[in-house]
């Protein structure tokens, strides 16, 4: 397992094919934006392709992080796509949050061309990728997730197979719910505090010894009262993430009130022009609405 292809150098990927690359992986990138390919080379030792048949044909495992259900599905099929240029036998893991059903269906093509079909959506945004630190949820075959386990921990501190194929995914959207969930609370009560006299700052030195502590709370309570909000994960790409949970939900009989309401505050914040603010600004769209009011 020697030669690997990486497909996506997106805030997520880059990182991500870095590691492999400084592990001493033969790695061969591919990016829809051949620039952003060319900068990868400038940090990390490795190859580039003009598509992505192109990158996987020497490969034994292709890894993917690309952006939504129709990203996944060009890199990967039609006459340019990866599973038309890999061998039988390859293995193709795929890193994108996408929905369950593209998962499965995937997996059934990589099956026909006899290869090997993995979903793996990772939880630790843009530092955890810097760090090597991510949380891994896959789904698929156990002998594929053996196989490919000893390569992903070059940049994940947490690989777990949630089940088959499909698993991955559904995995990652309980995260997100929960990660949705906790956010808004944070951003409320950080507006709650602030609005009623008290020092934000030394509110959350006191109660972040207690049940309301969370590593968001922990990690960006200080850059949502400081109004920064560049630290990774976009609220474009929650948006999208939530947009899969909710269509996963009415799909599996789920009530899903609160993320339904969450869903629709990102949105308001897309609306702001805050898509590209990393997914703690729902703190300004309680400030945005505080600031309507008062004027």
């Amino acid at each position: 397992m020697k030669n690997i292809a990486f497909i996506g150098l997106g805030t997520m990927g880059f990182p991500m094919a870095g590691h492999l690359s400084k592990a001493g992986f033969s790695v061969c990138v591919y990016n829809r934006t051949q620039q952003k390919a060319a900068r990868w080379l400038e940090e990390y030792a490795g190859f580039s392709a003009p598509t992505p048949a192109a990158a996987v044909e020497k490969a034994d495992i292709v890894f993917t992080c690309v952006g939504n259900d129709e990203s996944l599905q060009e890199v990967l099929l039609g006459d340019s796509g990866g599973f038309n240029g890999a061998s039988q036998g390859t293995l193709f893991v795929d890193h994108t949050t996408v929905s369950a059903k593209v998962s499965r269906e995937l997996a059934k093509e990589a099956s026909r061309h006899k290869m090997a079909y993995l979903d793996a959506p990772v939880s630790g945004g843009q530092q955890g990728a810097e760090r090597g630190s991510l949380t891994v949820m896959v789904g698929g075959e156990e002998a594929d997730f053996q196989q490919a386990t000893p390569i992903i921990s070059h940049y994940a501190s947490k690989v777990s197979l949630l089940g088959p194929v499909g698993s991955g995914q559904l995995c990652k959207m309980a995260n997100q719910i929960c990660v949705a969930g906790v956010i808004e609370s944070l951003a409320e009560g950080l507006f709650f505090a602030r609005q009623a006299g008290l020092d934000p700052s030394q509110v959350i030195q006191v109660i972040s010894r207690g049940a309301a502590q969370s590593w968001q709370m922990e990690n960006r309570y200080q850059t949502m009262l400081a109004g920064e909000y560049n630290h990774g994960f976009a609220v474009d790409w929650m948006c999208k993430d939530l947009a899969i949970v909710l269509k996963e939900a009415q799909r599996n009989g789920s009530n899903l009130p609160a993320t339904k309401l969450i869903s629709k505050f990102y949105r308001e914040v897309q609306l702001m022009g805050g898509g590209q603010w990393d997914t703690s600004s729902l703190l300004a769209r309680l400030e945005n609405a505080e600031n309507e009011v008062s004027s």
